[in-house]
């Protein structure tokens, strides 16, 4: 017979859950989150890709509604193949964003690898009374969403050499930015579940909060924030292929109206490095959370669609 193992009673967010990170209660007041991301350079300047890395790596922990407080770095580097003061950059790159976190870098692990590689493990602390996670959704909750997407489309565009150094900058910007600030916002709000969008797009992450919450989306898609040229280079053929899979997975449980066009589409599912979050509270407390969180550097944050009663013909409905 096969061993089942019971799941530990201080596990409170494990593998059963598609959420961001890892939750474990070591006593009544105090559980710790963790998380692993990394990945190859999507951006040419090694300071840079560094700061992305981290932003990325550490946004799990503020998705769950936790504080980093250690980090240690995963390097894969050819040594023999790359100048080491690349390698320096996108340690600095880390650092400082890891510095801006308020978290402390304690060490890490390298290997001489084929092609560059960088991210990070991360350790937070919360409250275990009061953890985030994508599946508490309610019907009549609006959703917020703080960044722009695009930036699967964009980042291939800048491996393309057909990004102007406008979109670039545009792209680094946002990417680069700690999702702290939004999280601090949305710890002042009565909000019913987060998560941030990251590698399947914006409705791979919003289907994880309807299937996880038993609940149904309208999703506007003229509201979605996209960073500027995202759609021309998506018209010019540069969606990466991993934004197709995201498309082609979700697309039983999303209904489209006739007026969303294929590139569109795309879009709505274009494979995000180091998004925004998605953030469901009540209605009645969006236009106030909304105020607040463009104050706090987030100024293309939106509401992006309203969490309805759950529909068996589909789980998203894109207006």
């Amino acid at each position: 017979m096969p061993i089942v193992e019971e799941p530990h009673p201080d596990l409170l967010v494990g593998l059963e859950n598609s959420d961001d990170a890892g939750v474990y209660r070591l006593r009544d007041d105090l559980a710790i989150v963790q998380s692993v991301d990394y990945f190859t350079p999507i951006v040419d300047d090694p300071y840079d890709f560094g700061r992305i890395a981290a932003a990325n790596a550490l946004s799990d922990i503020y998705a769950m509604g936790g504080t980093p407080i250690t980090v240690m770095n995963l390097v894969g580097f050819p040594i023999d193949k790359l100048d080491r003061k690349i390698l320096a950059e996108i340690l600095r790159g880390g650092s400082d964003k890891v510095q801006e976190a308020g978290a402390t870098l304690i060490g890490g692990h390298s290997i001489d690898d084929v092609d560059p590689k960088f991210g990070m493990a991360v350790t937070g602390v919360i409250d275990p009374r009061r953890v985030w996670t994508n599946s508490t959704a309610k019907p009549g909750d609006a959703l917020i969403l703080t960044k722009p997407i695009g930036m699967g489309i964009t980042s291939k565009a800048i491996k393309e050499g057909v990004a102007t150094p406008e979109e670039i900058a545009e792209a680094v910007k946002w990417m680069a930015m700690l999702n702290q600030y939004a999280a601090d916002v949305a710890h002042r709000y009565p909000v019913s579940a987060v998560t941030d969008v990251t590698g399947f797009g914006l409705l791979g992450h919003a289907f994880e909060m309807v299937q996880g919450s038993g609940v149904g989306l309208e999703l506007y898609a003229e509201r979605v924030p996209v960073l500027d040229g995202t759609r021309r280079h998506a018209e010019a053929g540069l969606v990466p292929s991993g934004s197709k899979r995201n498309l082609a997975y979700v697309k039983e449980h999303v209904e489209f109206a006739a007026d969303i066009d294929g590139m569109m589409r795309s879009i709505l599912a274009d494979a995000v490095t180091s998004g925004g979050l998605l953030v469901a509270l009540p209605a009645d407390k969006a236009d106030d959370f909304l105020r607040d969180v463009r104050a706090a550097g987030m100024d293309q944050s939106a509401r992006i669609g309203l969490f309805t009663a759950p529909d068996a013909a589909a789980s998203i409905r894109v207006y």
